[in-house]
């Protein structure tokens, strides 16, 4: 009735345990880093989406938005300023909300804008004009087509 105890020594699981961390160590940084690339993506598709939802409502009411009533009016009725007279029944985005960008701050919109009919913007990260890397703003007039 001898059995033999199978299993792992010390030694294999110290090594095992090695190998892992040296692979996390490697990798973690490395996907750690897409985070903020996936981010920047996230913002410029919202900004298209926006962007598609403002050539409906103006398709159906000749106009975009006015500043003041800003990316708001794609999802109610503005009471304000220009009153759309075609608006459509359920507004123009899917969700009944205007999103935050993947930071959590608000997009700026103006229209009529400086560089077209209408600006968007999301400042970044750090959410104030300007910056580089993650914190660069993302700009309507500036996303590759």
């Amino acid at each position: 009735m001898d059995r033999k105890m199978g299993g792992f020594t010390l030694l294999e699981i110290i090594v095992v345990v090695f190998i892992l961390s040296l692979l996390a160590a490697i990798v973690a940084p490395k996907i750690m880093g897409r985070t903020d690339d996936a981010r920047i993506a996230e913002a410029k598709m919202q900004i298209r989406n926006f962007e598609t939802a403002l050539k409906l409502y103006k398709l159906d009411n000749g106009n975009y938005p006015e500043t003041g009533q800003t990316l708001e009016a794609l999802i109610e009725k503005p009471a304000t300023g220009k009153i759309p007279k075609n608006y459509r029944d359920g507004g123009y985005l899917e969700g009944r909300k205007i999103p935050p960008d993947p930071w959590g701050h608000a997009y700026v919109y103006i229209s009529p804008g400086l560089h077209g009919d209408y600006d968007i913007v999301s400042y970044g990260a750090d959410g104030v004009e300007g910056g580089q890397g993650k914190d660069k703003d993302i700009e309507s007039w500036n996303i590759e087509r």
